[in-house]
């Protein structure tokens, strides 16, 4: 590899395998090198200290091991430095200090080690550093407010450092991310972090901060108003053994997000809280506050969540809180609240979470609760409701968890509850409900827990709950169930204790129950049908046999369908730190496209996991909508031609939908470069799929989807040529009745992109493609 030639030289994500090209690094006017994204194997070779006109090098998540040699701390023109998400371990060279032009240098996301040396801290262009996500130990200067004069943005996150900082760092008067959360940080936090001005981002959660003095109200906070730009406000985890003073409503408009959980907070909600206008996010959850929630909350009108849980709070749930219209979850779990639900939480229909459990709620469920049919999880356990579960349960269509439990509901359950085919957990436990376990439960095919004990349900255990085969927990003990326990499906699995006290159970020896008395049960049904004339029980044999195969037939028509629809992998949440460093700060090297509502960018996790990034430009209003549409299409549709999705990322002002990186890009590329060919066999495949998409998302998933945007840019390919359909920012769900009038509107009526008449002319014949 030579490189005496050029100026700028950019090998970034050509999946480059292997050591990294020594060759010769020697040139005299290499000013940047960029080689991230790649999957270089090994150490960066020392060749490269031979270029000393370098002035940016960035090898980010590069696949590279090993130490970082002190040598490239010898090329003293370097301005920026990036080398986050490899695997590089040891300590940081103290050479570093040689870099006194430096003003940038991201090393996250690594196995680094030790202190950081004191001479990085002695280069006074530095403007942003970040450390996140290693293994830095050690005090950081005291006097790094003084020897860092230029820095703006410093993330420290995700140590083990120790000592005191927050003093010393309050002279950096032009800082404006500080993020020194998750490390072992010790001492007050003071009123002199007042003094940052330009301050954006205060991120001090999970240290051991205190307060500043013994004074009962957190004086800190005060000093903070003077930060008129302050956006994220993030202190908890720190045993700060306060309470909220009054001040707090004078905090900076621009405030979003204002988090103190787990602080050991008590005393009242102050009222001025609801000056905090723009918040979005907040948070005082775990700690021991009590009183009643202010009705001033009616103030934060653009609030999205709010989490009160587990504190101390009593009286009622304001109505002013119905003012709220933009909340997409309440969690007021783990109080003393107590009186009525308030119905016109009907009016939040942007409600996705809704947490009430743990508290001292009576009567009923007020009616109205059940048209938030948006519900996702629905939690209202451990309170002292009652009355009959009402059949409009069912209404909750797109409801992932319900837990009634330990409440006093009577009757029967609700047989609408089989209707709710995306329900993963389900808990009726510990109530006083009666009749029998609903045949409607084998139309729960997601389902993985369900809990009906303690209470008095009888009747048999249907054996068609051998259907539900993601069924990991069931629990049915304490009831007066009768007959047979299931022996196939997830009940193979399943143990005594799932059926402990029903007296009239009987089964195999593993469950303790009594055996069967199959002899018995043979001549019962003998006996009775001595009774029917023989002419009568041969017709209804006849119907019988012609019904079980008709059943027979759909399901096998069906079940692959409902299988496939329901393949889920549970995932945890990408942070947004994480996602910023797996795209290197979405780069524009990382870029992958641009459409209406954003861009694509390439990024790799710290696990080595490639995928696409799909980022929503939110100043569109639009915007919001396609992300809201998108998550709501690929929540509830799993086909393998589908774009699969791994994760999404959503805060105060960012989007992004987290999906399987494709590594052959776009059909749109494959048709009009004249660097890719496709051949005849690969057009036919790749309309197969396209086909089989079309097929699944109209006729193959209980509500039709309708994608309205189906071109050769949203049809995306694998390493081995497999076409997935993407992009369903303007798709919509028709119920069953909708005209086929609307469905012809849905899409850009009169465009196809040039070329796709070509690719796709077989399908236009379909009703289905025009639909």
């Amino acid at each position: 590899m030579s490189a005496q030639n050029f100026r700028f030289l950019s090998l970034s994500f050509n999946n480059f395998n292997g050591p990294i090209p020594r060759g010769t690094w020697n040139s005299t006017v290499l000013e940047v090198l960029s080689l991230s994204g790649n999957n270089f194997k090994g150490e960066i070779p020392q060749e490269m200290s031979n270029l000393l006109h370098l002035e940016i090098l960035a090898m980010s998540d590069a696949g590279l091991t090993g130490l970082i040699p002190s040598s490239i701390f010898n090329i003293t023109s370097l301005q920026e430095l990036y080398l986050s998400g490899n695997s590089f371990t040891g300590l940081i060279p103290k050479e570093i200090g040689n870099l006194h032009k430096l003003e940038i240098i991201l090393l996250s996301s690594n196995s680094l080690r030790g202190r950081v040396p004191a001479t990085m801290f002695n280069i006074s262009t530095l403007q942003e550093i970040a450390l996140v996500g290693n293994h830095f130990s050690g005090n950081v200067p005291s006097s790094i407010g003084q020897t860092l004069p230029n820095l703006e943005r410093l993330y420290l996150g995700g140590n083990n450092f120790t000592g005191t900082i927050l003093d010393s760092i309050s002279n950096a008067s032009k800082l404006t991310i500080l993020d020194v959360s998750d490390n072992r940080f010790t001492g007050p936090i003071p009123s002199s972090l007042g003094n940052l001005g330009r301050l954006l981002i205060l991120n001090l959660a999970v240290n051991n901060f205190i307060a500043e003095s013994s004074s009962l109200e957190l004086s800190f906070l005060t000093s903070l108003t003077n930060c008129t730009y302050l956006r994220i406000l993030h202190i908890g985890g720190n045993p700060l053994h306060g309470i909220l003073p009054i001040s707090i409503g004078d905090l900076s408009d621009s405030v979003e997000l204002f988090s103190l959980e787990s602080c050991g907070i008590k005393g009242n909600i102050p009222s001025e809280i609801g000056n905090l206008s723009s918040v979005l996010l907040l948070i005082l959850s775990a700690n021991n506050l009590t009183g009643r929630i202010p009705t001033t909350i009616k103030g934060l009108s653009k609030l999205q969540r709010l989490q009160f849980h587990d504190n101390r709070i009593d009286g009622t749930i304001p109505e002013e809180l119905c003012h709220l219209l933009n909340m997409g979850e309440l969690r007021l779990s783990e109080n003393r609240l107590f009186g009525t639900i308030p119905a016109c939480l009907v009016n939040i229909t942007s409600l996705r979470y809704l947490y009430l459990d743990s508290n001292r709620f009576n009567s009923g469920i007020p009616t109205t609760i059940w048209k938030l049919k948006d519900l996702l999880r629905f939690n209202l356990s451990s309170n002292s409701l009652s009355g009959n579960l009402p059949q409009e349960i069912g209404s909750l269509k797109v409801a992932i968890e319900i837990d009634l439990s330990m409440n006093k509901f009577t009757g029967d359950i609700p047989t609408t509850i089989g209707g709710l085919k995306d329900l993963i957990s389900l808990s009726l436990a510990h109530n006083r409900l009666q009749g029998s376990i609903p045949e409607a439960f084998e139309n729960l095919v997601s389902l993985e827990s369900l809990d009906i004990s303690q209470n008095n349900l009888s009747g048999p255990i249907p054996k068609s709950l051998e259907s539900l085969l993601y069924l990991k927990h069931f629990n049915a003990s304490f009831n007066r169930l009768r007959g047979e326990i299931p022996t196939g499906g997830p009940f193979v699995n399943f143990t005594s204790q799932s059926f402990t006290s029903n007296e009239a159970l009987c089964g195999a020896p593993r469950f303790q129950v009594r055996p069967c008395d199959k002899n018995s049960l043979h001549k019962s049904k003998v006996n009775r049908m001595l009774y029917i004339l023989l002419p009568i029980a041969l017709i209804l044999l006849a119907l019988a046999i012609l019904l079980m195969c008709l059943k027979s037939r759909w399901r096998r028509n069906k079940n692959p369908i409902q299988l496939e629809s329901i393949a889920a992998v549970t995932r945890e949440r990408i942070a947004y730190h994480e996602l910023v460093r797996a795209t290197d700060g979405f780069s524009e090297s990382n870029l992958l496209g641009t459409g209406s509502y954003g861009s694509v960018y390439k990024g790799t996790l710290t696990d080595g996991t490639l995928l696409a990034a799909k980022v929503f430009n939110l100043q569109q209003e639009t915007a919001f909508k396609s992300f809201d549409t998108e998550c709501e299409i690929l929540r509830n549709i799993r086909h393998r031609n589908l774009t699969k999705v791994i994760s999404s990322c959503s805060n105060l002002d960012f989007r992004a939908l987290i999906l399987e990186y494709m590594p052959n890009g776009s059909l749109e590329k494959w048709l009009y470069s004249h660097n890719y060919l496709l051949d005849i066999l690969q057009r036919l495949d790749i309309m197969i799929d396209v086909a089989c998409a079309l097929d699944y998302l109209h006729h193959g998933y209980s509500t039709r989807v309708v994608h309205c945007d189906l071109k050769p840019s949203n049809v995306l390919l694998d390493e081995e040529m497999v076409a997935y359909v993407s992009d369903f920012g303007i798709a919509k769900f028709l119920e069953q009745g909708d005209s086929i009038a609307l469905t012809k509107t849905l899409a850009t009526i009169g465009y196809i992109a040039p070329g796709e008449a070509f690719s796709f002319q077989f399908l236009f014949n379909s009703t289905d493609w025009k639909d």
